[in-house]
């Protein structure tokens, strides 16, 4: 036994890792609890495993008494001496066994214990492996799918991308290398479980820490962020150095950086503008190529009301409405968008009001001037009194306008 308790030790030790001082003090409670439970039972037992050869001994405790009431946890005085010179009544001696005596349950319970530590410590060893990834981008390959969720292998452990996770589009074939972000470890009955994402916004945030380096060193930071997954994303970002543009530093010398991330996310359009504290600002900036034309804020119920041209209307909602919602969730304000009508396209009204202001005469009669031609006072020039007379107003009438239309001329 002491060669394949031996052999136990070495394999997990080298090929699991498994301290053997672990081993030892597993294999050992195991064969104890079991052995006390089978043939020695009600025998307290002391079990002890040589780490260097794996020899097993065997031990019974038995307490020292002058008349023995139970021989499985007592011993006389007269045996106690025999097994330790000296021995005291009340004393407990311990009295080496055949480690054979333990019971072919015990030796199965052993085994079992070993077992049981093993899988333990894998799933131990997965949460320390993956405890301070948590965050990071890990790189793994496809291993199937059920139902809705993917497995992924990352080497050391199978890990899950749910699939509320993943991209809306995006194909996974078994075999396929894919790039994922460690949203988190779960622990469940059957160990800890690793939970991927590429839908998250915080997958595309990495991606950019990674690619840029300005991002990574703190020099450009991302104050806003906003993600359809799949989609479009879009970013604010602003620099701690005024000589570092964050725009042109996300975005790389012709693109190269942000095109490296959109290829990664299979053609999701990103928007990078530079961000601004006054939403107003950061409105303007978000909606380009669109231009408002009215920015109405409700600081109390954080809403902002858009109004835009016609022509810049379908680009500020976006297809299905997804650009106002993302500018909106990138902003953090509720944001209604309507379409902008010019006010005082009036013609009649602005020449009746002209006329009124400029002769003195009531809204009425103005407006009878404007429908009869007579718009501004240059077109009194060489009118008569007979012409308005003629244009249905009373000799009265046109008599008060012509004088009224002379002395504003003289």
């Amino acid at each position: 036994m002491s060669s394949e308790i031996l052999s136990v030790l070495e394999y997990m030790e080298k090929e699991k890792g498994i301290p053997r001082s672990d081993m030892i003090a597993t294999i050992a409670n195991a064969l104890k609890t079991a052995a006390q439970k089978g043939v020695n039972s009600g025998q307290e037992l002391k079990i002890e495993i040589n780490p260097k050869n794996g020899q097993l001994h065997a031990w019974a405790l038995l307490k020292v008494v002058d008349s023995v009431g139970n021989p499985k946890t007592e011993i006389h005085l007269e045996k106690a001496q025999a097994v330790k010179p000296g021995a005291l009544l009340g004393e407990v001696v311990e009295r080496e066994i055949n480690p054979a005596e333990l019971g072919r349950i015990a030796a199965q319970t052993a085994r079992q214990a070993v077992m049981q530590r093993l899988r333990q410590f894998e799933k131990d060893r997965i949460y320390d492996d993956f405890k301070d990834q948590v965050g990071n981008i890990v790189t793994g390959t496809v291993r199937r799918r059920e139902r809705n969720d993917l497995f992924v292998d990352l080497g050391k452990a199978e890990a899950v991308m749910p699939g509320k996770e993943q991209v809306p589009g995006e194909e996974y074939a078994p075999g396929e290398r894919i790039r994922c972000l460690l949203m988190e470890i779960e622990s469940t009955p059957r160990g800890p479980e690793i939970i991927l994402s590429r839908a998250s916004p915080k997958f595309v945030r990495r991606l950019f820490e990674l690619e840029v380096t300005e991002v990574a060193d703190g020099t450009v930071k991302i104050e806003a962020f906003a993600r359809e997954p799949g989609y479009r994303t879009k970013i604010a970002v602003t620099s701690t150095d005024p000589k570092v543009d964050p725009v042109g530093a996300c975005v790389g010398a012709r693109g190269a950086r942000v095109k490296t991330i959109v290829r990664e996310l299979g053609g999701e359009k990103i928007d990078i503008i530079k961000y601004f504290a006054d939403p107003r600002e950061m409105i303007i900036e978000a909606l380009k190529p669109a231009v408002p034309r009215e920015i109405t804020l409700d600081e109390r119920n954080h809403r902002i009301l858009l109004k835009v041209a016609t022509d810049d209307l379908a680009v500020a909602i976006g297809r299905k409405g997804q650009n106002a919602r993302l500018t909106s969730r990138l902003i953090g304000w509720r944001l209604d968008i309507e379409e902008f009508k010019a006010v005082g396209a009036d013609p009649e009204g602005d020449a009746k009001r002209k006329l009124v202001a400029a002769l003195g005469v009531a809204d009425e009669v103005a407006l009878r001037l404007v429908k009869a031609g007579f718009v501004s006072l240059e077109l009194f020039e060489g009118v008569g009194a007979d012409d308005l007379v003629g244009a249905g107003f009373t000799p009265e009438d046109a008599a008060e306008i012509i004088a009224r239309v002379s002395r504003k001329q003289s």
